[in-house]
């Protein structure tokens, strides 16, 4: 059952652009292995080149002892190495049991096997907790259920080896705890797992080894026992990380920036209140399907709100678009960056200059200043890119999400609204972006934080609003944040 594997000096580039140098490791069969290092360490270029999604420029890979050069991922899958994707790979437009078995349909006769495809996928899908209907649409399904239906689909292939990329990233950790019992199902079987994650507290809860690659070379190979998360993140950024979060600074007392009184989005957020200060970092805490982001989506217009006011700098505004949200002073990033914040297919320098306004794209900048201001995204933000003419779409999750966050600050907002900024980014580029939100907030602008990490509310936030089930429960200052308080008011057991 279990299958092992064994890189000998893969080369691998993308024109003139070298992303991998030469790695050299083996993964034994039958271990869970965590894969590390920064986002463009190039993690994901080798486990792409490992499920048939890539080939080496040069070096060669060996399966199971045997030399193999994978043509396709299907080759890959019949081989018994399956890939989870850190960003979704789902048809919207098609059903859950559809894209579970999306070109390896099952069949009866001439004819596909509806009712047998539906079986199968109720059965994987309760394997990682998720209770839906086959039969529901992809493109309905909330951000978490998709990873889910991710995972699912991965395991109706019966992996042999098993890659799984930011797993977590969207999930609550109730749905992480789930996740975790079917890799250690998975582990029982001796299912060869490689685990790529930046939360290095999961890296050291349920792998057996590391390896630790820096800007597309390896760096090291060991017992996970035997580094601490700090050594790890050393590791990964070839210097030591301290001061993770920027000091908190306390806001200068003044009028709210943004006032949200008694907003209702029907059927998910219901007689919510808040307000954000000039300088305030404002967090909101909740599980998957609490209504942060659905909240915010109907202030902005991408969802029908009722009753209600808002109030953004003293005037009462209701938004139909986020383009006429971004040219009053008020920006959002989504949570799906690949889905909603970026154009993967345009470059960078098309992306920061351009911003989605009422579903199409308006510039901003004068063409004169593009130029400055992409050089100072670059910097500011340490977007690693071979050349801004490059898709959006060629660089590494985290590289995009710097580019969006970039992208969003554009029209100089004074309010901004990050929801979940540092999902998939590693830990060298969370500081950066921390350290940004904190610089947003010392010019004054209004800063909205929704994240599902805890931890990165308590060490950020002056005050953290919890939402469950579309209500308010509380709303917490620094000096009460802790993780059991906000888990506390989220499940609803204070």
């Amino acid at each position: 059952m279990s299958l092992g594997v064994r890189f000998n000096e893969v080369v691998k580039d993308f024109g003139p652009v070298r992303v991998l140098h030469g790695v050299s490791f083996e993964l034994a069969p039958g271990r869970m292995v965590g894969l590390l290092g920064e986002n463009g360490a190039g993690k994901s270029t080798l486990m792409k080149i490992l499920s048939g999604y890539e080939t080496p420029s040069s070096g060669s890979l060996e399966v199971g002892g045997q030399v193999r050069r994978f043509a396709s991922s299907r080759e890959a899958e019949e081989a018994g190495i399956v890939l989870i994707h850190q960003e979704f790979n789902l048809a919207d437009h098609l059903t859950v049991a559809q894209n579970i078995f999306l070109g390896r349909e099952l069949r009866r006769g001439w004819l596909l096997d509806e009712a047998g495809m539906r079986r199968a996928a109720r059965e994987v899908l309760q394997q990682v907790g998720l209770d839906i209907d086959p039969d529901t649409r992809a493109g309905d399904l909330i951000v978490a259920e998709k990873q889910l239906v991710e995972i699912a689909k991965a395991l109706s292939r019966h992996a042999r080896l098993l890659v799984m990329d930011e797993p977590t990233a969207t999930l609550t950790p109730s749905e992480t705890q789930r996740l975790f019992d079917v890799i250690a199902r998975l582990r029982s079987q001796g299912v060869t797992i490689v685990y790529i994650s930046h939360k290095l507290d999961e890296v050291e809860r349920v792998t057996d080894e590391i390896v630790v690659m820096r800007d597309g070379r390896f760096v090291m190979h060991g017992a996970t026992a035997d580094h601490t998360r700090q050594q790890m993140a050393t590791l990964m950024v070839g210097r030591e990380l301290s001061d993770m979060y920027p000091p908190r600074i306390t806001p200068p007392p003044a009028e709210p920036l943004l006032s949200v009184r008694h907003l209702t989005v029907p059927g998910w957020a219901r007689d919510v209140s808040f307000d954000v200060r000039p300088g305030e970092i404002l967090g909101f805490a909740g599980l998957v399907g609490a209504g942060r982001t659905e909240l915010f989506e109907g202030l902005l217009g991408l969802r029908p709100r009722s009753g209600g006011e808002v109030l953004l700098a003293g005037r009462a505004v209701n938004f139909k678009s986020p383009g006429e949200a971004a040219r009053q002073g008020m920006t959002y990033l989504s949570e799906d960056r690949k889905g909603c914040g970026l154009h993967i297919r345009m470059s960078l320098q098309e992306n920061l200059t351009l911003m989605d306004l009422d579903r199409h794209a308006h510039p901003l900048l004068d063409p004169r200043s593009e130029r400055r201001a992409l050089e100072k995204a670059v910097a500011d933000f340490g977007i690693r890119t071979g050349s801004v003419d490059a898709p959006a779409g060629s660089l590494s999750g985290g590289n995009q999400q710097k580019l969006a966050i970039a992208k969003v600050l554009q029209p100089d907002p004074r309010v901004v609204v990050l929801d979940e900024p540092t999902r998939g980014v590693d830990v060298g580029a969370k500081r950066d972006i921390y350290f940004l939100v904190q610089r947003l907030a010392a010019e004054g602008r209004g800063v909205v934080v929704i994240s599902s990490e805890l931890m990165e509310l308590i060490g950020l936030c002056h005050r953290v609003v919890v939402m469950r089930a579309g209500a308010v429960q509380a709303t917490l200052d620094a000096d009460h944040l802790t993780e059991e308080e906000l888990i506390a008011h989220a499940t609803g057991t204070h």
